[in-house]
């Protein structure tokens, strides 16, 4: 899933926290049904042999060995498989028909993984699979394989780059077709399985991939999975994703850096003139101050009723990222999932800490993202941007301003935009909503968190727009995965119910 990494000692908090809820209330509890339980070993063993292959999308030999992979461990369950080409990476497809009068359902995940950074890790090959169990200090110690010869503590973790995102739940997938082949189980769909192997790095083919195949990949409903599941550990339902797009902005000061002492009080600072200007965009509770920024958003009554549900403890959010109080872009954390967001991700000018120098530097930048909703076009959200910098009296450019503006005029911007992904939002009751909650809820006997949309982005929008298909994340890993960051994980419970996951959602008639 492309999202920003936690911070690593955020990661312990969240472990914690995780720890202690899931002990106390006994949401997450280990299977008693053999027929899952019995492959759980054969899919760890799986996933510790396809972790095995590194697959960063800024190494294609790398990917092909996937892709590789996959064909024989599809085919070796009765798919057919292909290799769907782009100007990189290939996409893989693999395909199951079981009759013609059933609908066809896509399932989409991604092969590819982030990069890593063994100094990092707390194992010697973060491509290396390694056992771990909690310790009642919180920490993490390394168990022998051979403690899975016995009985497996569900809690127990794997810990490898991409066994959460996004490996894991392709292999649940995988082991569970081996399930169905040995108890007979009816198939009510028929399946195609897309895997993005660019998806770490922005699916930038992934738009004229699926256009060029669109009458390969036409199906009846498209289900992702990817991401985390909701904290409380309950199967969860995600009608949606926030897009992104980006833009960088740049103010400046003397041509090059000058002699604070010389020319402090003479020379405009880029840092104070970027202040002032960021100090325009937001108030201090967090809302956009750009004129029309949040047009086209209307919570309903019944909108607000399907976000309240949601059982999220805004106390312990707090506690988590050490908080006192959150920014007020709605009345609560699912309500801000709901708007476009306007986040400062990174600033920069001069030099600070050991570095730091006695200048008026030359420079400032601000780095900025913006998550999007369904609601919020790019495009009318950049002009909205420039139309706001214009007037607060910044002159604004799209590239390194000449002598003559220097010149010419006072405060000077520069505004580059990038490419956006886009979001997008199924309705909670659609028929893909009731088909996939009757299956999870009938299979756990428990109710379904239902995600309205959630604050990430997954890049397949192009599946829904050149399909015209509804679109449903199942997220299935445990949400203190790591994901992005060192020592990322997968619980041994989420692999066992991913499998009885897949395994409800193929058998449930539509």
């Amino acid at each position: 899933m492309n999202n920003v990494p936690f911070n690593q000692n955020l990661m312990r908090y969240l472990f914690l926290f995780v720890f202690l809820f899931c002990t106390t209330l006994g949401v997450i509890s280990q299977t008693d049904n053999s027929k899952f339980s019995g492959q759980l070993n054969p899919a760890i063993e799986e996933l510790a042999e396809f972790v095995a292959l590194p697959s960063d999308a800024h190494f294609p030999d790398d990917v092909l060995k996937n892709i590789d992979w996959l064909h024989q461990a599809f085919q070796a369950r009765g798919f057919t498989t292909r290799s769907l080409s782009t100007k990189s990476s290939p996409l893989f497809l693999a395909e199951m028909s079981k009759g013609k009068d059933l609908p066809t359902v896509l399932f989409y995940m991604h092969l590819d993984g982030q990069p890593v950074d063994p100094a990092k890790w707390n194992q010697s090959d973060p491509y290396k699979v390694v056992l771990k169990e909690r310790d009642n200090k919180g920490e993490w110690r390394e168990l022998p394989w051979n403690s899975l010869d016995g009985s497996i503590d569900s809690e127990w973790r794997l810990f490898g780059r991409a066994a959460a995102d996004d490996k894991g739940p392709i292999v649940a997938f995988l082991n569970t077709m081996d399930i169905l082949n040995a108890d007979g189980g009816e198939v009510r769909c028929n399946i195609k399985v897309i895997l993005d192997s660019e998806e770490e790095i922005g699916s930038p083919n992934l738009a004229a991939a699926v256009k060029k195949n669109k009458k390969t990949l036409s199906a009846d409903v498209l289900v992702i999975h990817d991401g985390p599941m909701h904290i409380s550990g309950e199967p969860t339902l995600i009608f949606g994703c926030r897009g992104i797009t980006r833009v960088d902005l740049t103010t400046y000061g003397p041509v090059l850096p000058q002699h604070s002492g010389h020319f402090g009080n003479y020379a405009p600072n880029p840092a104070f003139s970027m202040a002032r200007l960021l100090n325009t965009m937001k108030d201090e509770e967090g809302r956009v101050l750009i004129d029309g920024y949040y047009d086209g958003i209307d919570l309903t009554p019944e909108i607000k009723s399907i976000l309240a549900a949601v059982p999220d403890d805004e106390a312990s959010i707090h506690n988590l990222l050490q908080i006192a109080d959150n920014e007020k872009v709605g009345k609560n954390y699912q309500e801000s999932l709901q708007y476009p967001s306007l986040n400062v991700r990174g600033l920069s000018s001069g030099w600070v800490g050991a570095q730091a120098r006695t200048i008026v530097p030359d420079i400032c930048e601000a780095a900025i993202d913006i998550r999007l909703v369904p609601e919020s076009d790019p495009k009318r959200l950049l002009s909205l941007i420039k139309e706001h910098i214009s007037k607060q009296g910044y002159h604004v450019v799209t590239s390194n301003p000449t002598k003559d503006e220097r010149m010419k005029f006072n405060n000077i911007v520069k505004v580059e935009a990038g490419g956006a992904t886009l979001p997008f939002r199924t309705d909670v009751d659609s028929d893909a909503g009731k088909w996939l909650n009757k299956a999870l809820s009938e299979q756990f006997q428990s109710e379904v968190i239902k995600v309205r949309i959630m604050g990430g982005t997954v890049p397949i929008s192009p599946f829904i727009r050149e399909l015209n298909i509804p679109a449903v994340i199942v997220p299935l890993v445990n949400a203190d995965n790591s994901q992005h960051s060192p020592n990322e994980n997968l619980r041994i419970g989420n692999l066992l119910s991913a499998m009885e996951s897949f395994y409800a959602i193929l058998t449930t008639e539509m």
